[in-house]
């Protein structure tokens, strides 16, 4: 399941929905929007549409590689605070394995492949964030 928009995340309910496939094994990963450096807010864009194709392509890819029960992708759009979650991704499996190895693919990939747009505000300073060639990096490790 994708879902991408400005409601915040309930981690709960998101993995309770991966909980009910049955799987013998579930990974997850939550991401925070961090303070580094003094940031106050971070904006999120996205290019509606295509945002949800690229993630549903990155889910279906780990399906297949993976062999998963169940994934969930859930990105937050708009304002946020330091602390609030931007973020979660969630993948079932039969087993332990299979699921991290997918979660990690997950979250590496759509750092890079999602059209989403970061704009930090610092004091009176608003900044476009930039990509990361760590980013780059880490996704370039999965592919085949």
């Amino acid at each position: 399941m994708i879902v991408v928009g400005p409601a915040p995340i309930d981690v709960a309910a998101q993995f309770a929905a991966l909980s009910a496939a049955g799987a013998g094994g579930i990974a997850t990963f939550v991401g925070l929007v961090r303070a580094d450096d003094g940031v106050a807010t971070l904006e999120l864009e996205h290019y509606p549409g295509a945002t949800e194709a690229a993630l549903q392509r990155l889910v279906d890819e780990a399906r297949e590689r993976w062999g998963l029960i169940d994934a969930r992708i859930t990105h937050r759009v708009g304002a946020m605070a330091p602390g609030d979650v931007v973020v979660f991704v969630g993948t079932a499996a039969a087993h332990r394995a299979p699921a991290l190895e997918a979660c990690a693919f997950l979250i590496d990939r759509l750092k890079t492949d999602a059209p989403f747009w970061k704009k930090e505000t610092r004091g009176a300073e608003t900044r476009w964030v930039e990509p990361r060639g760590s980013d780059d990096a880490a996704a370039a490790r999965w592919t085949v």
